[in-house]
């Protein structure tokens, strides 16, 4: 069984000075350090600048020569930005990370926020649909996002046209979250830019992405765990059979989160993904009332230093040196991967399928991964790198 360590457990300690967050940031943009790659090296390590410092021994190790990690320079050109756009840095660990994100499998360890952070103390909702929305679907997200808000509710969504958008516009008032793919300065789509910049008067842009990113097709799925992440419940207007809202929908589910979805005609294929839904046991919405009965009117919030409080910090030893030998260590790598496909796997059932424990495999597994062979999906699962597409 995989030793916890997940931060919703063990919250690190988050960085208190300038080169303590620019470490932080280093090591979470090197190449090939995911997050579940991150909370181990600095588990294993201590801190992140202890990290910084083994990786090029540990990409060696793995058979990636001269491998270099971040360059100081590329993070604090990213917290330069930052700075000029007016935007703060979150570390998981700090009592103003939400709470709610320590819960997911897979918490950023660092989050840009831009606009009203006190939003982040509130209770959240989320509501996602269609692009494409109907006349119908816009003005249902916005009589349920004025109402929600009206009982206490920030709305969550993530910033794009249609539903999104008009949820968020009908949450102005009360406060909005937008969840943006890209970088929190990066306003996508162009014709949510006057939106997302009114947003940051009474509400919030939240990324985890560098700072200036543009979004590219695989960040939308990560977006849309953080947009489930921080709601109590995720409230699906529009979505076809095959859409991001249904991937956000199902994401919601593992993470525990309660799903609901407003019917809609048979014919309309915009409501198709929100009727397979409803048949799968979604709660059906017909308005505000059956939200609130489903989730519960906003309660007040336990005290967030104390949820974050869990004793004072042990220190953690240092990773023990490599024992095997290089025959044995290559040995090793081919057992993890004749075990491993395209198709993700958890790495705890891999590990029990070797017969092996956490200490002797992880480290393997991190070698692989530095390598480029192997990659790692949310939720603690791993996989095959595929082979890449001939140019």
């Amino acid at each position: 069984m995989v030793e916890d360590t997940h931060p919703s457990t063990h919250p690190p300690l988050p960085p208190t000075t300038e080169d303590g967050r620019l470490s932080w940031l280093r090591l979470l943009r090197s190449r090939r350090v995911g997050i579940a790659t991150f909370y181990r090296l600095l588990t294993e390590h201590g801190s992140a600048a202890a990290a910084l410092d083994a990786l090029p021994d540990i990409a060696a190790a793995a058979g990636v020569p001269d491998y270099r990690p971040c360059p100081p320079e590329v993070a604090q050109a990213e917290l330069r930005a930052a700075a000029q756009a007016g935007t703060r840095m979150i570390c998981i660990g700090s009592p103003d990370y939400p709470d709610d994100l320590l819960t997911i499998p897979d918490p950023p360890p660092i989050l840009w926020a831009h606009g009203d952070q006190t939003v982040l103390d509130r209770p959240r909702i989320a509501i996602v649909g269609a692009r494409n929305a109907s006349s119908l679907g816009t003005r249902m997200a916005r009589a349920l996002a004025e109402d929600l808000g009206a009982a206490g509710y920030v709305v969550v969504s993530g910033l794009a046209r249609g539903i999104d958008a008009a949820a968020h516009h009908a949450a102005l008032g009360t406060g909005t979250i937008g969840v943006m793919a890209g970088g929190v300065d990066m306003l996508y789509p162009a014709e949510n830019a006057g939106l997302a910049t009114d947003m940051a008067a009474t509400g919030l842009r939240l990324s985890e992405q560098p700072m200036g990113l543009q979004p590219v097709a695989r960040h939308f799925p990560l977006r849309n765990r953080l947009i489930s992440g921080l709601a109590r419940g995720v409230v699906v207007v529009e979505a076809a059979a095959r859409s991001g809202s249904l991937i956000t929908a199902r994401t919601a589910l593992d993470q525990g989160r309660e799903v609901l979805a407003v019917p809609g005609h048979p014919l309309d294929g915009r409501s198709a993904g929100c009727n397979m839904l409803l048949r799968d046991g979604a709660r059906l919405v017909r308005n505000a009332a059956d939200v609130i009965e489903a989730i519960g009117l906003p309660a007040a919030e336990p005290d967030r230093q104390a949820a974050l409080d869990l004793g004072p910090a042990v220190p953690i030893p240092p990773a023990q040196p490599e024992t095997r030998t290089l025959r044995e260590t290559a040995a090793l790598h081919r057992r993890i991967l004749d075990r491993l496909s395209p198709s993700p796997v958890a790495e705890d059932q891999l590990i029990r399928d070797l017969g092996g424990t956490p200490r002797q495999l992880s480290p393997a597994i991190l070698d692989l991964e530095i390598s480029g062979d192997v990659e790692r999906h949310p939720g603690g699962l791993i996989a095959l790198r595929p082979p890449a597409r001939p140019s």
